[in-house]
Order: C-alpha cells, then sequence, then structure tokens
C-alpha cells in the first residue's frame, strides 16, 4: 500500500495542531481566534487533499508539484498568521532585551555603527541579497527536481521545512520587531536606497504581516539551511553561487537594519539544531507512516 503521508505533511499538520492550540489558548484576549482556527484547518484539509492526490499519479507530475505548492502556500499563511498570536500571548515585545544584549557585545548599536559603510552600490547589492531568500529554497528544490533527486529533495524540503517552523516558535516565545523600528531614532540617515529598491522595501513591508519576526532571523537560518542542502547533495555549482550571495544576505540583515546582532546568532543556532534534529525526527516521522500504511 502507498502510504498517503510523507514526512514533511506530517510536520506541517503537526505544527498546524499546536497552532490551533495555541489560538483556542488565546481565545479570551483574540477576537480573531475562531478566523485563525478556520484557517488552519483549512491549511491542514489542503495537505491532506493533496497528498492524498500525490498518490494517485507519478511522483514527477501535477500531484507531486501540488503538493509541493500546498506546502509552500502553507508556509506562507502561517508566517502571516502568527503576529495576531503573537500580539494575544505577549502584552510587548522582546526589543528592549535584545537592544541590550547587542550593546553588551559589541559597546555599540551595529545598525548605528554601520552607517559609515553606507553607500548607494553596497546598498544596492544588500538589498538585492536580502531579497534573494525569497528565491533560495525554491531554486534549491528545483535544482534537485530537474536532476531526478527526488529522495534528495524530500530530504531538503523536510529540513527546510523544520527551519522554518523552528523560527517561527522563535517568534511566538521571544517577540520584536527589530532596529529599523527600534532604533531609527538614533539613525542619522537613510540606506540610500534608489527608489527602485525602496519600492521593494515597501512591498515586502506590505505583504509581510507578521512584523514580530527580528528573533531568531529566518533569512539567516533558512539560507544557511540551503547552503548546508547544496553541500550535502554535492551540488557545487549552485553551493558556489550561494556562498557569496547567502554571505552578502547575512549582513544585510543588519546593514538593511532588519536585525540584531543576536538575531542573527540566534538564526546560526537555528540552523545547526535542525541540521541535528532534522534527520532523526524524519526518521522517526517516516516509521510512523510506514506503521500507519500496514
Amino acid at each position: 500500500m502507498r502510504h498517503v503521508l510523507k514526512p514533511s505533511d506530517l510536520l506541517t499538520l503537526a505544527f498546524l495542531l499546536l497552532l490551533s492550540c495555541l489560538a483556542v489558548f488565546t481565545a479570551p484576549v483574540n477576537p480573531t481566534w475562531i478566523e485563525l482556527l478556520a484557517t488552519y484547518a483549512l491549511l491542514a484539509l489542503t495537505i491532506l487533499a493533496t497528498a492524498a492526490y500525490r498518490t494517485r499519479v507519478a511522483p514527477a507530475q501535477r500531484g507531486f508539484h501540488l503538493s509541493v505548492f500546498a506546502t509552500v502556500v502553507t508556509v506562507l499563511y502561517v508566517f502571516n498568521s502568527l503576529g495576531v498570536l503573537i500580539a494575544s500571548i505577549h502584552a510587548t515585545t522582546c526589543d528592549a532585551f535584545l537592544i541590550a544584549v547587542d550593546y553588551a557585545i559589541f559597546g555599540v548599536h551595529p545598525t548605528v555603527w554601520m552607517e559609515r559603510l553606507i553607500s548607494p552600490t553596497l546598498s544596492a547589492l544588500l538589498q538585492f541579497a536580502y531579497i534573494s531568500y525569497y528565491f533560495i529554497p525554491p531554486l534549491l528544490g528545483t535544482v534537485l527536481i530537474v536532476r531526478g533527486r527526488l529522495g534528495a529533495f524530500e530530504e531538503a524540503l523536510f529540513g527546510i521545512l523544520l527551519c522554518f517552523y523552528l523560527t517561527y516558535v522563535g517568534y511566538l516565545l521571544v517577540p520584536a520587531i527589530g532596529p529599523r523600528f527600534t532604533l531609527n531614532h538614533l539613525q542619522s540617515g537613510g540606506l540610500q536606497l534608489s527608489p527602485f529598491f525602496e519600492t521593494i522595501q515597501e512591498a515586502l513591508n506590505a505583504l509581510e504581516k507578521n512584523k514580530t519576526d527580528a528573533f531568531p532571523s529566518g533569512h539567516t537560518a533558512v539560507v544557511l539551511m540551503s547552503l548546508y542542502y547544496a553541500w550535502k547533495e554535492r551540488e557545487h555549482i549552485f553551493f558556489a553561487v550561494l556562498v557569496p550571495v547567502v554571505t552578502g544576505l547575512i549582513i544585510a540583515t543588519v546593514y538593511l537594519r532588519y536585525h540584531y546582532v543576536i538575531d542573527v546568532i540566534a538564526g546560526i543556532a537555528v540552523t545547526g539544531l535542525t541540521i541535528a534534529l532534522a534527520p532523526r525526527l524524519r526518521r522517526l516521522l517516516t516509521v510512523g507512516t510506514r506503521l500507519s500504511g500496514r
């Protein structure tokens, strides 16, 4: 009997269940809890439906791609839903603590100190690197699928999903909006971005409904996971291209005032935790799917 659910499906369903429990828990102070609950239920049903459809067609055909698309959409919807949950759980953000940690480490506010480096060219390059976050995981997946390496794709998908969900847990536990809001009064000037990149910044700001997503740096964690899988799967050309882009992206998180340095350090730690946990958790869930398929 072919197994309907894969480890990545079970992981996503488990996280949706966790968020559903939080929505119910926050009901007394969260007027949108029913809407959140309905959203999570709909996303779960979508994962189940596309997983069932996937078993009816060849893995490389439309059922497989539809299932992957449903997972990506789920990750995006979940991210945008977190803002309401976080506001219901926490009365304030943890920015003051994170600012104090950065200052204790460096003796300065890193985003303010980096003003001396600002130039239109550097700002444009680092904004481009920062935006690459939205393309790096899909590109890795595309490379593996095109090469017919579906087993490697499934492994990378699971690890990157786990990384996303761990960063989301971080947002729920340590909400922060980042230095672009909290330290703006200390900045003596702008980033000298062109109108084109300013438009992109505004568009991203409008699309991302959850603003309490500074700690840990999801951009850092997810792109490092993508870099790790490119190395692990011996995609040498893709890895070589990623190295400078990922390096620029990590620098950009602070330069562009999205993150405190401690956020980046925490993002690196999440990557390490994910690399340690993903293989074991995936094996555990694989055994679970086999047992349920008997």
